[in-house]
C-alpha cells in the first residue's frame, strides 16, 4: 500500500499513514493518506516569495509557451494516468474526458494566452477615454497580477482535469497555486502532479500540492490571495463565509453540485430524431462517469403526452448498459468512487422514491461483468418517474451524486420553465427542439437561473459536445445552488485573476504604464519609415504623418467600377444631396485604401504581412475635393515567441491608423495588425 505525499515548499512530505482508500473496483486498500502535519505558513511563504517571483519574471506569452509544452507532455505521459484512473471507477471513456480533457484545457489556455494577452505583465483593457476638453487629461483600465497566492479547492469526480482546468488560467495570470484535491480519489492527483514536476518545465514554487486536510490554510491567507472551489454546495456555503475570506474580502469563487435539468420542447413527439436525442443524451449523462459529474442531468422533463414513451425508451437503454470492472471491453459504466459515495447514493435514492416510482436501479446491480466485485461500489443506473413534480419539492432538493435522473411531466412550456427554476440555480440546461421560436422564447427565461445552456435539435447533435461538457472557451458556472461563481470562459477565466484598477493622468503617462500608444501622446516621429525597421527596433509610440491626398470624382468612379459598389450616395447627385450628408461621398472602403498608399511602404522589409484591421470606424464621410493624410503609429507589440518555416522569428505589432482631412478632423480611425521579423534571426 502506498503512502501518498503533500509537495510542499520544495518537499514532498508523507511517510505515516492515515486514511486508508480503496479501490472502488473490488475495495482493495491501496493507497493512504499521510498523518504528518503541513506548514501552511511556510507553504505559503515558499508561494510568495519564490513561485510569485519565478512567474512575474516571466510574461503572459512566456507563460502560455510553457503551458504548451506542459500539455504536450501529459499527453506524451497518458497512460500511466489511465492504469490508475481506473480505480477511481473511471472506464476508459471516462477517463478521457478527465485525463486528456485536462491536457486539452492546457491546451486551450495556451492559446488563449499566446492570442489574446500581450508580453509584459499589464493588460489594457482600453481605449483610453478623454477626460478632459483639451485632451491632456485621460482614464482607462488596467489589469495586473495579484501578486497573491491561489488556493484551488477541487471535487473527488474529475482527479486531472479538475486541477488543470483551475491551474491553467491562474498560472496563466502569474499566481501560485496551492491545490488541494478530494481525499478520495487524490491518489490520482499525486500522480498528475509528480508527472508535472518530473516534466521540469513549471518554474519553482508555482504548484503545491495538499493530500488531506488544509488545517488553518484558509487563516492564513491575504487580500491578495484567491480561493476557489468545487463540491457539494453545503461545503461551498460553508468555506464562502469563512472569517479570514469574509473579513479580508479574499476572492472565493465556487463551482457547486447542481440539479441541472433537461427539457423536451413541446413541438417533439414520437418518431421525431430529437426524442431519440433526447433520450441519448439522458442515458449518457446517467452512465458517464457513473453519474458523478457536477453537470450531469438530475431532472428530466417532457410532454405529458411524452412521458411513458420517454421513460421507456430509457429504460431500455439503461438495462443494456453494462456495468462492471472499468478496465473490461465492453463495461460501459464502472463503480462510484468510493463505497462511502455508494451509501450516501443509496440513500438519496431512498428519499427520491418516496411518493414515486423507480422504472428501473434504485439498488447494487447483482449482475456485474469482471471478477471480485463484491466490494465494489457500485449503484445501478436508477430512473425514477415522478408524476406530480409541481407539487413534490425532493425531486428539486435533493441530488443523488451518482447515476440517477428524476423523469418528471409538464403541461405546457411555462410549467416546463417553473420546473427548471425550482432547482434554484444550475451549472447547464439544455433544450431539446426543432422549433426556432421555441428557443427562443425558452432560453432567455432559463438563461436567469442556468450558467450555460444548450439547445440541441438534428442539426447539431453530430457536432455537439454535450449537455455534460464544459468547454474552456466558455462560461463553467451557475447561480444560485450552483455557487454564484465562474469557472473557465477562455480569458474571462485568466482575468478572475487579476486585478483590475482605473488609472488616470496625462496620456503619455497612460501610454507608458500600459506599453500601448493612447490618442493624444507623444509621439515619436520616425526619420525612417516604420514600415523598415525590425521588431526588436520599433518602439511604441513611433509615427509617420504622411503626405496628403487630394480626393476626386474619377477616384470614387474608379473604386465603384473596381469593386462593384454603386451606392446612391457614390453616384446619385440628386438623391445624395437629399441625404443627410448633402453630397456625393466617397467609399468608406476607398478611404481606407488611399490611406493605406498614404503610410505602406511598398518595397520588401521587416513588415511581413498585414493580417486583419480591429476597431474600424468611419467617423466622417469624405466628399471630392476633400483632402486627406493618414498618421501611422506603433500601437502595441506582442512577442508570441514564433518562428516561420525558415527559423526567422516573427513578433506582432498593432498600428494606430488615423485618418484627417483638410481642417484636421478624424475621418477613419482603425488598427491595422502586422507579422514583423525580428532582426536577430535575419542576420544571424
Amino acid at each position: 500500500m502506498k503512502i501518498l505525499q503533500s509537495w510542499i515548499a520544495g518537499v514532498w512530505t508523507g511517510t505515516e499513514p492515515q486514511q486508508i482508500l480503496h479501490s472502488a473496483i473490488d475495495g482493495s486498500a491501496m493507497y493512504a493518506s499521510h498523518a504528518e502535519a503541513l506548514d501552511f505558513g511556510a507553504a505559503l511563504t515558499y508561494a510568495r516569495q519564490v513561485g510569485l517571483k519565478n512567474l512575474l519574471a516571466l510574461d503572459f506569452q512566456q507563460r502560455a509557451a510553457i503551458l504548451r509544452a506542459l500539455a504536450k507532455y501529459l499527453t506524451e505521459h497518458k497512460e500511466a494516468l489511465y492504469a490508475i484512473s481506473s480505480h477511481t471507477g473511471a472506464t476508459r471513456s471516462d477517463s478521457w474526458i478527465d485525463i486528456e480533457g485536462g491536457a486539452g484545457t492546457v491546451f486551450a489556455y495556451a492559446s488563449i494566452g499566446t492570442n489574446e494577452f500581450p508580453s509584459g505583465n499589464v493588460v489594457h483593457e482600453g481605449p483610453a477615454m478623454p477626460l478632459g476638453k483639451q485632451g491632456h487629461f485621460s482614464g482607462t483600465h488596467i489589469l495586473v497580477p495579484r501578486q497573491g497566492v491561489a488556493v484551488h479547492i477541487n471535487a473527488f469526480n474529475f482527479p486531472v482535469w479538475g486541477l488543470l482546468e483551475k491551474f491553467a488560467p491562474s498560472f496563466l495570470a502569474g499566481m501560485p497555486c496551492i491545490v488541494k484535491p478530494a481525499t478520495a480519489t487524490s491518489y490520482l492527483t499525486e500522480a498528475l502532479v509528480r508527472q508535472i514536476h518530473a516534466s521540469g518545465l513549471l518554474p519553482e514554487g508555482s504548484l503545491q500540492l495538499v493530500i488531506g486536510s488544509t488545517g488553518n490554510l484558509l487563516d492564513l491567507l491575504e487580500e491578495t490571495d484567491v480561493v476557489t472551489f468545487t463540491g457539494s454546495a453545503a461545503t461551498a456555503a460553508q468555506l464562502k463565509v469563512h472569517p479570514n475570506i469574509v473579513c479580508r474580502s479574499i476572492p472565493f469563487n465556487a463551482e457547486a453540485d447542481s440539479l441541472n435539468c433537461a427539457i423536451l420542447g413541446p413541438d417533439i413527439v414520437a418518431g421525431d430524431e430529437e426524442l431519440d436525442l433526447y433520450v441519448k443524451e439522458v442515458v449518457r449523462e446517467m452512465t458517464a462517469k457513473a453519474g458523478q459529474k457536477c453537470t450531469a442531468i438530475r431532472r428530466a422533463m417532457v410532454p405529458a403526452a411524452q412521458l411513458d414513451v420517454v421513460a421507456e425508451k430509457i429504460r431500455a437503454r439503461l438495462e443494456k448498459t453494462i456495468v462492471g470492472d472499468p478496465r473490461l471491453e465492453g463495461v460501459r459504466m464502472g463503480p462510484l468512487a468510493s463505497r462511502a459515495q455508494q451509501h450516501d447514493v443509496l440513500a438519496s435514492i431512498q428519499q427520491l422514491a418516496a411518493g414515486n416510482q423507480i422504472i428501473c436501479g434504485g439498488t447494487v446491480p447483482t449482475q456485474l461483468q469482471g471478477d471480485g466485485l463484491e466490494q465494489g461500489a457500485f449503484v445501478s443506473p436508477t430512473l425514477i418517474v415522478c408524476r406530480q413534480p409541481m407539487e413534490n419539492s425532493a425531486v428539486h432538493e435533493i441530488e443523488a451524486f451518482g447515476p440517477v435522473t428524476t423523469l418528471m411531466p409538464y403541461q405546457n412550456m411555462q410549467e416546463a420553465l417553473t420546473l427548471a427554476a425550482k432547482g434554484c440555480g444550475s451549472l447547464v440546461a439544455s433544450l431539446v427542439t426543432k422549433d426556432p421560436h421555441v428557443a427562443a422564447m425558452a432560453i432567455p427565461h432559463m438563461a436567469a437561473r442556468h450558467g450555460r445552456l444548450m439547445i440541441l435539435n438534428a442539426e447539431s447533435a453530430p457536432e455537439s459536445t454535450g449537455h455534460g461538457s464544459p468547454l474552456p472557451q466558455l462560461k463553467h458556472g451557475g447561480p444560485g445552488r450552483a455557487g454564484g461563481g465562474e469557472e473557465l470562459g477562455g480569458s474571462r477565466a485568466v482575468k478572475h485573476y487579476l486585478q483590475r484598477a482605473a488609472v488616470q493622468g496625462a496620456p503619455t503617462m497612460l501610454a507608458a504604464v500600459t506599453a500601448e500608444h493612447v490618442r493624444g501622446a507623444t509621439v515619436l516621429e520616425s526619420d525612417i519609415h516604420p514600415f523598415r525597421r525590425y521588431f526588436e527596433d520599433l518602439q511604441i509610440g513611433m509615427s509617420l504623418l504622411t503626405h496628403r491626398r487630394t480626393v476626386s470624382e474619377a477616384d470614387i468612379v474608379g473604386f465603384g467600377g473596381l469593386s462593384g459598389d454603386f451606392f446612391y450616395m457614390h453616384f446619385d447627385e440628386i438623391a445624395a444631396k437629399e441625404s443627410p450628408f448633402g453630397k456625393r461621398i466617397a467609399h468608406g472602403y476607398f478611404v481606407l485604401s488611399a490611406a493605406a498608399g498614404l503610410f505602406v511602404s511598398p518595397a520588401p522589409g521587416p513588415v511581413l504581412a498585414n493580417y486583419g484591421l480591429d476597431t474600424l470606424r468611419f467617423i466622417k464621410p469624405v466628399g471630392i475635393g476633400d483632402t486627406i493624410r493618414a498618421r501611422l503609429t506603433c500601437k502595441r507589440k506582442t512577442d508570441r515567441q514564433k518562428k516561420d518555416a525558415k527559423g526567422v522569428g516573427q513578433g506582432v505589432v498593432a498600428w494606430d491608423v488615423e485618418v484627417t482631412n483638410q481642417d484636421n478632423e478624424l475621418v477613419a480611425s482603425y488598427d491595422i495588425l502586422t507579422l514583423v521579423a525580428k532582426k536577430s534571426d535575419v542576420i544571424a
